[in-house]
């Protein structure tokens, strides 16, 4: 999944431009830099990278949790860091509320045309096949024929004021089509509302309309914590859903025959995949390199987000590889169950609460193969300075900005709210949008020079924030961390997406 996010203002129109930062006085800097330099170059040479993806997307397949793929995926993991030099390899499991898998969808339209003969008694009939799926994590519905399709423009308040009673019916959602990051943080944020206006005027079921063309279809959902949604949702081809809207607006009405016997069952056991590399002075003290192992199963899950749990494993190759040890341990995590709601890093967070004051930083790559262009630091001014000489290496590859963005959506948000310095991988939108959770998500997409650009990003980033003499951040306090959401207005992102109410009673975040 990738991040959604919302922009502050800090000290420089809210980023600092690595370019722009003098280089810190530091007798440590000469070494420093030497060592930066090794790990780029030993990162940047051939390795395993493309078979071991290859393995884990053309062999493996999409990685639902709680299935024979998934488990697959997590021994692939494990033997992956043993095999770049891991010093210790390990799982962590973990309970995922409930099992979902997608029976056979099933929609027909049929619908009223235009008599030829302005004479003729009846109208032809329409009726058509919808090439659809079920949203991932949503209730089964049993066959219904002939239901009546309604049209709710976007799903805002309005929109559903106007299509008036929707109760029994199927509630057709329009969408745009997807250019940006902005389109795609918009897409969740639109389902949201139109999920529980259906909810509340007892529609039988939500259809959205697919924002992108040529058929493509793909796997979302907007259950956001592992639980079983309220009411049946699927998503139609874009080309089928504008038919339907073009009858409707042409005065036809529209019914439909929908199926959706999707498999729901009980809790289920899956496992994030820890890899470390252990520190040579503070081995107690740690920093997180971390991407989601997990992915929908629709395609193989090459760009989300198989590439960078392939680009977590080379890292660790690499800084082995170069002779050195950093003063800290760096653990290489692969996360599970990241789609369904970030539940694989909130379960480390939690499990691993009582040792996060020794937390050195987080940093997290889920975007596909699109350039890296900086990284967002969770709302933390006081780790720009010593973010940016320690990125500066990385002005070779593009990477030039550091935000203070806070971010929801992918594996450093349980962190964020723990009080650990977090940093996430912004990155352009290349071709990731359009295979986002699709069926194109599969090898063949991905920029393996520019993948290994980024392996390269990773290695030294991880590296130089785990061999700081200090740590780059204090841990803040739960006071200190709402007093970020309210200076970089995140306060309403979260709780669009339910969580601010989480945070308030305390079920995520800091206790203290």
């Amino acid at each position: 999944m990738r991040k959604l996010k919302v922009f502050c203002l800090c000290a420089v129109f809210g980023a600092v431009c690595l370019a722009a930062t003098p280089p810190c006085d530091n007798n440590d800097n000469d070494k420093d830099a030497a060592d930066e330099a090794r790990i780029i170059q030993v990162a940047l040479q051939p390795s395993s990278l493309e078979s071991n993806l290859r393995r884990l997307t053309d062999e493996i397949g999409g990685r639902v949790p709680g299935t024979p793929a998934m488990e697959r995926a997590v021994d692939w993991g494990v033997q992956m860091f043993k095999d770049a030099g891991a010093d210790s390899a390990h799982t962590e499991e973990f309970t995922i509320p409930y099992s979902w898998s997608e029976g056979a969808t099933e929609m027909i339209v049929s619908s009223t045309g235009t008599p030829l003969d302005s004479n003729a008694e009846q109208s032809p009939e329409v009726n058509f096949r919808v090439r659809c799926v079920s949203i991932a994590w949503a209730p089964a519905l049993a066959r219904e024929k002939h239901v009546p399709v309604v049209e709710v423009g976007h799903g805002t308040a309005a929109d559903f004021k106007k299509a008036g009673d929707i109760s029994g019916k199927i509630v057709l959602v329009q969408t745009a089509v997807l250019k940006t990051w902005d389109d795609l943080f918009a897409e969740y944020n639109n389902a949201i509302p139109a999920v529980a206006a259906a909810v509340r005027g007892k529609a039988k079921a939500v259809v959205f309309i697919a924002t992108r063309e040529h058929d493509i279809l793909y796997r979302h959902t907007n259950s956001f914590a592992g639980e079983i949604d309220r009411i049946p949702q699927v998503l139609v081809a874009r080309e089928d859903g504008e038919r339907m809207e073009r009858l409707l607006a042409a005065g036809h009405p529209v019914w439909a025959d929908l199926a959706i016997p999707n498999k729901i069952g009980g809790p289920i056991e899956t496992a994030n995949v820890v890899g470390e590399i252990k520190g040579s002075e503070k081995s107690d003290e740690f920093v997180i390199l971390g991407a989601h192992l997990d992915s929908w199963e629709l395609g193989t899950g090459a760009l989300d987000n198989g590439c960078n749990a392939a680009l977590v494993v080379d890292a660790m190759r690499a800084i082995k590889a170069s002779g050195l040890r950093p003063r800290r341990s760096i653990r290489f995590i692969l996360f599970s169950g990241e789609e369904e709601g970030l539940l694989g890093s909130r379960a480390y967070s939690v499990a691993h609460r009582p040792e996060l004051d020794k937390a050195a930083g987080v940093i997290i790559w889920d975007a596909g193969t699109g350039k890296t262009t900086g990284f967002a630091s969770g709302g933390r001014k006081d780790v720009l300075d010593t973010a940016t000489r320690l990125t500066e290496p990385l002005r070779q590859f593009g990477l030039t900005e550091l935000k203070t963005d806070m971010e929801w959506g992918t594996d450093h948000f349980d962190f964020m709210l723990e009080g650990v310095p977090t940093f996430v991988a912004d990155q352009q939108e290349a071709n990731y949008l359009e295979n986002y959770h699709a069926v194109s998500d599969t090898y063949d997409k991905v920029d393996f020079p520019q993948l290994k650009k980024h392996v390269a990003e990773a290695a030294e980033f991880s590296f130089a924030l785990a061999n700081l003499s200090e740590k780059i951040g204090r841990r803040l306090t739960r006071a200190q961390i709402e007093q970020s959401m309210h200076d970089t207005h995140s306060v309403e992102m979260f709780k669009a997406f339910g969580v601010w109410d989480a945070w308030e009673s305390g079920a995520i975040g800091r206790q203290n």
